[in-house]
């Protein structure tokens, strides 16, 4: 338990409670950190870990968590607080029990992040950095959508995965990419909106009341397509969810041949943090954007 001091003095001191008697056991959180359920007589807490270093990652999603449960749109996890101590780095949220995102909830979530999408900045990036997966995410802040996303989104991770030794194919052929993105985005100027960042289907579901939760973000302002692209990655959305979100705020119709761009995004994430089990997909997928351009 010792290794645990840091973390309830600093619960004590952002609570007001005593954690007196408190019990603690692992949960399951992920591939990236180690969690832990800490739950006491009246109140329960949600216990991310890491090595010391990665103090900044958790600050960050604690920004972007408090910025979005400040607008009030979805059910967003309380911040307790964050720092390091006892050889370690830590992020503690309330304790949410969670299940999947049946019958109303998945219909609620797409209303939800619609009005989300509606709060919008003057500019895309964001205050800080942080991170997507354990990767550094860049957002330096630029007033055109085409530069951030050629420079701070694919452009960074098409020069990681060479440092990683992909080069040839994905290279080249993501750089004639690179050249070309104005393409994608003729006639379509998008808002900086606020962006959950890493929407997949495991970073949400609902509460015991049904209410829609997402959790896990890589915040910042950017085109909201990006966040419905992902939700379609790797499924985990009903139709519901889209038919919802499509009601309250209606997407432009090159979104079919974009998302394939925001995704690729993610899929080189993948090639990075995972290995080359997802080269041939990412590679697929520049040759099907090259694919249209004229």
């Amino acid at each position: 338990m010792a290794k645990f001091n840091s973390i309830v003095r600093g619960i004590e001191a952002n609570t007001g409670s005593s954690l007196a008697g408190y019990s603690l056991s692992p949960v399951s959180g992920g591939s990236i950190n180690t969690t832990y359920q800490l739950r006491t007589d009246e109140h329960a807490y949600f216990i991310k870990l890491n090595q010391p270093h990665l103090e900044s990652m958790f600050e960050a999603e604690a920004h972007g968590m408090k910025e979005m449960r400040a607008l009030n749109c979805v059910r967003i996890p309380e911040v307790i607080c964050y720092g390091q101590g006892d050889g370690h780095s830590y992020l503690v949220l309330e304790y949410i029990e969670l299940g999947s995102l049946k019958g109303n909830a998945g219909k609620l979530l797409g209303k939800q992040l619609a009005q989300l999408h509606n709060h919008t900045q003057n500019f895309f990036g964001w205050g800080i950095n942080n991170t997507i997966g354990s990767s550094p995410q860049h957002n330096n802040r630029e007033h055109d959508w085409l530069t951030f996303w050629q420079q701070h989104r694919l452009g960074i991770q098409l020069k990681l995965a060479a440092k990683n030794g992909f080069s040839g194919r994905l290279q080249n052929k993501g750089q004639t990419l690179l050249e070309s993105l104005h393409v994608f985005f003729d006639n379509y100027s998008p808002e900086p909106a606020l962006l959950h960042g890493d929407l997949w289907g495991g970073n949400a579901g609902a509460d015991p009341q049904g209410n829609p939760v997402i959790f896990d973000p890589a915040c910042y302002y950017g085109d909201r397509e990006t966040d419905i692209a992902m939700t379609e990655l790797f499924g985990g959305f009903n139709s519901d969810f889209y038919t919802a979100y499509q009601t309250e705020y209606p997407l432009d119709s090159g979104y079919k041949t974009r998302k394939i761009l925001y995704n690729l995004y993610h899929i080189i994430n993948h090639v990075n943090l995972f290995g080359g089990g997802y080269l041939s997909q990412a590679e697929s997928m520049i040759d099907q954007l090259l694919a249209e351009i004229k």
